[in-house]
């Protein structure tokens, strides 16, 4: 099975834990699994594929994760790798390298959402990384878990604004001369995100108007979702887990549907996971319940009145 799943559904199945083990797990390896757990799913991993990155049994994996198995340091390192994240992040606690993340992180503990949010964009004012792009409310971004409409309505959204259409999936695999699925066989996932990045200024660059479909993952990558937030008006195209799974079935990918239970599972604790990422989206449309049409009326009455009050 290829290692990346950015916009398919995970079908590694759980594995239940006698209820002995369970009241007897230790509370720090429980937190250590849990998140392990949401990395894979916020990056849309499969267990065995980060097993198999990090030279790890996936039988330990599923222990790492479930709170039952007291990894060497080592291993984390390897699952760290194969997370694309630090060892620190991986135990919990990425803001103690030096004194001033230390008193950076104690002015922003316990602060809600609105308040990140806000001392994010004022960080971003700060060191000129955001905010300062005059053609930003006329880039727009669809952002979302594939089945979400994003190619589809995308188009006709482009249609209807009359400007460009890019698709960043296929822009990427022009860059690598190879496709998606080529590129993370060969060169690996950070590979991908290289290509992902630099996809993403190119369009940048050349589009000062566009409609941009962007790959279901792209959150996975704080970088790249930054410089997205900060050149173009981005659209969180939501879908309930079942009409994602139907839409990718009737697109005529039946993979998702090959262990149904597992899947919608694995499903939900990918928009579980991402969904905090995606809500940071400039505005959001509920597909679910909605036929084509529907969405699209929806999906253009809310771009054009935000586009309206951007001037």
């Amino acid at each position: 099975m290829n290692q990346r799943a950015d916009d398919a559904v995970l079908t590694a199945p759980a594995e239940a834990v006698p209820a002995t083990e369970e009241a007897n797990k230790n509370p720090l390896l429980v937190a250590l699994g849990e998140r392990v757990r949401n990395l894979r799913a916020r990056r849309g991993l499969t267990r065995k594929a980060v097993a198999q990155a990090a030279n790890v049994s996936e039988r330990h994996l599923a222990n790492l994760e479930y709170g039952i198995g007291n990894a060497s340091i080592l291993v984390l390192q390897q699952v760290a790798g194969a997370l694309q994240c630090s060892l620190a992040e991986l135990v919990g606690d990425v803001t103690t390298i030096s004194p001033e993340w230390l008193l950076i992180r104690e002015l922003l503990e316990n602060r809600d959402e609105a308040d990140l949010r806000r001392a994010r964009l004022a960080l971003g004012e700060l060191l000129g990384t955001a905010g300062a792009d005059p053609a930003r409310s006329r880039r727009i971004a669809l952002v979302g878990l594939r089945g979400a409409g994003k190619s589809t309505l995308g188009q006709m959204l482009a249609d209807d604004l009359e400007v460009p259409f890019v698709e960043l999936s296929r822009e990427i695999e022009k860059l690598a001369g190879c496709s998606v699925r080529e590129i993370h066989d060969l060169y690996g996932t950070n590979a991908y995100r290289r290509y992902e990045r630099r996809a993403l200024e190119e369009a940048v660059q050349i589009y000062s108007e566009v409609v941009i479909a962007t790959p279901g993952g792209i959150v996975s990558d704080p970088a790249t979702f930054n410089q997205l937030l900060a050149h173009c008006t981005t659209v969180w195209l939501q879908a309930a887990p079942e009409e994602h799974m139907g839409r990718v079935a009737a697109q005529g990918d039946t993979r998702p549907m090959a262990a149904s239970k597992e899947a919608m599972d694995d499903l939900r604790r990918i928009l579980s996971g991402r969904a905090a990422f995606y809500s940071k989206a400039d505005l959001s449309v509920d597909t679910s319940g909605r036929d084509l049409a529907q969405s699209f009326q929806v999906l253009r009455d809310t771009v054009r009145e935000a586009m309206r009050r951007g001037g």
